[in-house]
């Protein structure tokens, strides 16, 4: 029997120090000072310079205080990586109604950014299964924001809000059991449209030819080659694929496709089946020619490695220095993950094949969980990423560089993007670059709540506000 870990008294003493040592440390910077957090890893892709002040010491909030598998949920520090929360709920038969996909995203990270997964058409975004969060607000104070409290304002407000409203602490969120086994079966389809009628029909039904789903996403290779992944909770499996040696987990879609009983992984390894390659990304560093693969370590295929050499790229300067001197055009790196209705997701993905060319792209459904009625005045339970209740949204996401041609403007294809998107009438993810006007930013992301928010809990403007972390890179 699974025996419940609860917080003891030193547990919940030492995070008690923490809070305090850490409000000390934040009423002792300086006036002015820019704020940030000494984080061993970040998934965010804007690459702001270093900060001159001391960062703040959050290392005693990485950890899980406790899983309760009667409750079903979990007591955990703000700075704890979906990596560990896993590895702590598993043994208990239970897991994260939504585990973003990349190991080192923290929960935090989660909540205040934005977090996305194959479960995520059933059971919403990560700071939907969250029951209350403690939080040091940029006025310098600790408080516990629930649904139903005097700070539920904040608790709403705080997904999309990038650390510019406060920083989480203590996170009490669900967990779902689980079963030990995932079942994958992989559809093609030859047209977009097509692809996007599946996704909205196999949602609504958590279903597909009698069997049910728990997880769907999908894989566009190009115009004529999608994919829609099934995934389904088993007891037991004739095999379990394993793609964190030399196998690749997406080159394995188009094999299993159509033919066979489909695929089988543990459900371990489905949850992090895109971590190994960061989806397809790591061909950008050899990682999948069979050469370097086999003698590149199993320790080091993970996205955090790929990410830390991303940053030192940037940093150095080295790619375009290589292709300037090669005499090759400068490329334009387009990160994004946006969200559209899945009844306009052909269409943005012919803009996408036709007008940026890039391949694969990642399609996930998403549908908010959240029932509740949206706070007196708004028009939104999450204000600051306003999604809409009962709307089935397809999240695209495309990680790569982009070839520039003479004469284009400043962040071509991400403008190019960025207008397709708010034509459609969808919004984009802000864990990278973004190029908005300030008037188009505040439209898009609800500027007269965030102002609200801001004047309630950070009154003096100690942390950055959100255009300017965003957009301005500050």
């Amino acid at each position: 029997m699974n025996v419940i870990r609860q917080p003891s008294q030193r547990d919940f003493a030492e995070h008690v120090e923490a809070v305090q040592r850490l409000r000390r440390e934040y009423a002792a910077l300086p006036p002015g000072a820019p704020v940030r957090l000494a984080k061993p890893t970040s998934n965010l892709f804007r690459f702001r310079d270093p900060a001159a002040t001391r960062p703040l010491d959050v290392g005693a909030f990485s950890s899980v205080l406790s899983v309760d598998p009667v409750e079903r949920v979990a007591e955990v520090g703000g700075m704890t990586t979906y990596e560990d929360l896993v590895n702590a709920t598993l043994p208990h038969g239970l897991m994260p109604l939504v585990v973003p996909q990349l190991r080192t995203i923290t929960l935090g990270g989660a909540v205040t950014g934005m977090g996305i997964e194959s479960s995520s058409f059933r059971n919403g975004l990560p700071h939907e299964s969250v029951q209350e969060i403690e939080i040091l607000t940029g006025a310098g104070d600790t408080v516990v924001a629930r649904r139903d409290n005097d700070h539920r304002d904040l608790f709403h407000g705080f997904p999309n809000s990038y650390g510019t409203l406060g920083y989480s602490l203590r996170l009490r969120i669900e967990l779902e059991p689980v079963k030990p086994f995932v079942h994958l079966r992989h559809l093609r389809f030859g047209d977009a449209k097509e692809a996007m009628d599946a996704f909205a029909r196999i949602c609504a039904d958590a279903e597909h030819d009698g069997e049910p789903v728990d997880f769907v996403d999908g894989v566009a290779f190009g115009p004529g080659e999608l994919y829609l992944t099934l995934a389904s909770f088993v007891d037991s499996a004739p095999w379990a694929s394993d793609y964190t040696g030399n196998d690749i987990y997406y080159t394995s879609i188009p094999r299993y496709a159509g033919t066979g009983p489909g695929d089988y992984l543990t459900v371990h390894d489905y949850l992090w089946r895109w971590d190994t390659d960061w989806f397809w990304c790591s061909r950008a560093f050899g990682v999948q020619n069979p050469t370097v693969r086999r003698f590149w370590p199993r320790s080091l295929k993970r996205s955090d490695v790929y990410r830390r050499l991303v940053a030192l790229d940037r940093r150095t300067d080295f790619t375009r220095l290589l292709a300037h001197y090669r005499g090759k055009r400068q490329s334009e790196p387009l990160i994004q993950d946006i969200e559209v209705g899945v009844e306009r997701g052909a269409e943005f993905l012919d803009f996408f094949q036709s007008e940026i060319g890039m391949a694969p792209v990642w399609m996930c459904p998403l549908r908010l969980r959240e029932k509740a009625a949206p706070i007196a005045g708004r028009r939104h339970v999450w204000p600051l990423y306003p999604l809409e209740q009962d709307r089935l949204y397809i999240n695209f996401g495309f990680w790569g560089m982009v070839e520039m041609k003479p004469g284009q403007r400043r962040a071509h294809h991400n403008r190019l993007v960025e207008e397709e998107v708010a034509r459609l009438d969808g919004h984009k993810s802000l864990y990278s670059d973004a190029f908005y006007t300030e008037e188009e930013f505040w439209r898009l992301y609800n500027g007269d709540a965030y102002r609200d928010l801001k004047q309630a809990y950070d009154p003096d403007g100690r942390l950055l506000d959100l255009y300017a972390k965003c957009v301005g890179n500050k």
